[in-house]
């Protein structure tokens, strides 16, 4: 049995709401890379410490902005692969309000005010993994 044959003709869309998902989070990396420059902190660093450098909270922020998306990627491919096998349509959806919101998030959290990430993108992230 064909693959094309189990999975919905609209599979497709889902497919790539999760492709955007990865370039996302190659932007947020990128992101990151340029945080590092701005702010002085050498690789293979994780995260910046407060007595060292005096911008040390901007760049964890934007690190850990970056960071709390590729943890929660997991299990996002789970449910957009799995629930798009059966409503391929209402996952695209949703997936794609989802790395809307992941977008904000990350700018949000970014600013250096962590509080920030409380915004719509909060928001949005957590009512996609309610349903």
């Amino acid at each position: 049995m064909a693959i094309a044959e189990v999975l919905p003709k609209e599979y497709g869309y889902v497919v790539i709401v999760v492709v955007f998902y990865c370039f996302l989070n190659f932007w947020m990396g990128f992101q990151v890379g340029g945080a590092r420059k701005r702010y002085k902190v050498p690789y293979p660093t994780l995260y910046a410490i407060e007595s060292e450098n005096k911008n040390a909270k901007l760049f964890n922020c934007v690190q850990r902005g970056h960071q709390n998306s590729l943890e929660m990627m997991p299990m996002y491919f789970l449910l957009m692969i799995l629930g798009g096998m059966k409503h391929p349509c209402i996952c695209t959806g949703l997936g794609l309000l989802y790395n809307v919101s992941r977008f904000f998030y990350f700018k949000g959290y970014s600013t250096g005010d962590p509080m920030k990430r409380l915004t719509i993108g909060f928001v949005l992230s957590l009512l996609f993994l309610c349903f």
